[in-house]
């Protein structure tokens, strides 16, 4: 198995399971291989000559993404397509991590797979072309949507609540988006599943999402996330709602985000735990690392303020 995205929360989580499972691997971050760059590409293929390759990198900016679209047209879209066709050359499988910022987020519902897409913004867009360019290149494809990612491994909403939790007495946090919160360990355990079941040639080609189980807002996962930590800190601040218009953001974000993961269930076998189950663990995980640094970028959106500053919802974090 080769793996492009190496760096990210689910790279990271991928190897991880990779190595306890026993599970033949090369992987790649971004420090190793440009994935727009085709000689790099194939180099990587030559060398590796995988049964199977995920994509878990991506350019995950939403808010950047406004004003670098060339950027992340590159590698959401244009460095999709290449890998695919590449693979397509060696006949080896493909699967792609995407995401639920294809869809507006105007349904009722879970989205499922047959839904039209219609992303709001660039990065949205920019995946779904990334998404076409997959399905044009090697038929021999899955692509994973999810949503909502967060774990052990970088920066995501979970990292950055424990720690303005031992900061701040109030969190305003948005409470009208909605979707389902995932684990990055689970989300690794469904794309090596397809990556396995792709190597067999047991692989139902095609699109599918895989989410946790449940569904909640901003708020309810900051809540959830504030009362998990709050036996081992002593520390509950207040978690105030608010709404997306509060707190406006270069890129709008899909109210709902719900996405449907039977289809997934059924074709590979894998489900993910309830999304308030598995955050209780991987707060209890990190809670020796709570004072880990942030990105830049995710520093100034969420900087001290007075009163306390709304928190916006974060940018995906499903890849490097």
């Amino acid at each position: 198995m080769l793996l492009f995205g190496a760096g990210g929360q689910l790279g990271r989580e991928t190897v991880a399971l990779a190595a306890e499972r026993g599970i033949d691997h090369m992987a790649l971050g971004h420090a190793e291989l440009d994935i727009s760059d085709p000689v790099a590409v194939a180099r990587a293929l030559e060398a590796a000559r995988p049964d199977a390759l995920i994509n878990a990198a991506a350019y995950t900016a939403v808010d950047k993404a406004e004003s670098e679209p060339d950027l992340a047209a590159r590698i959401n879209a244009f460095a999709p397509g290449l890998i695919a066709e590449r693979c397509a050359r060696y006949r080896t499988p493909f699967v792609h991590v995407s995401t639920d910022y294809v869809f507006d987020g105007t349904k009722r519902g879970a989205y499922v797979e047959a839904d039209p897409v219609a992303p709001l913004g660039v990065y949205g867009r920019t995946k779904a072309a990334g998404e076409a360019a997959v399905r044009a290149a090697n038929e021999r494809h899955v692509i994973v949507r999810t949503s909502w990612v967060y774990g052990a491994h970088g920066n995501n909403f979970l990292t950055t609540m424990l720690r303005l939790a031992g900061e701040r007495d109030q969190l305003r946090v948005v409470a009208d988006q909605r979707g389902c919160p995932t684990a990055s360990r689970d989300l690794a355990e469904a794309v090596l599943a397809a990556a396995l079941a792709a190597a067999k040639a047991d692989a139902r080609w095609g699109t599918y999402h895989f989410a946790g189980r449940g569904v909640t807002t901003w708020h309810g996962f900051a809540s959830a996330i504030v009362a998990a930590a709050e036996p081992h800190t002593g520390r509950k601040p207040e978690v105030a709602p608010i709404t997306t218009a509060e707190y406006p953001t270069p890129a709008s974000r899909p109210k709902n985000s719900e996405l449907a993961s039977d289809l997934f269930e059924r074709t590979f076998g894998v489900r993910a735990p309830p999304w308030e189950e598995r955050t209780r663990e991987v707060v209890n995980a990190l809670l020796a690392k709570i004072s880990q640094p942030v990105s830049p970028e995710h520093e100034r959106a969420t900087a001290a303020a007075t009163p306390a500053p709304a928190i916006p919802a974060p940018q995906p974090e499903e890849a490097s």
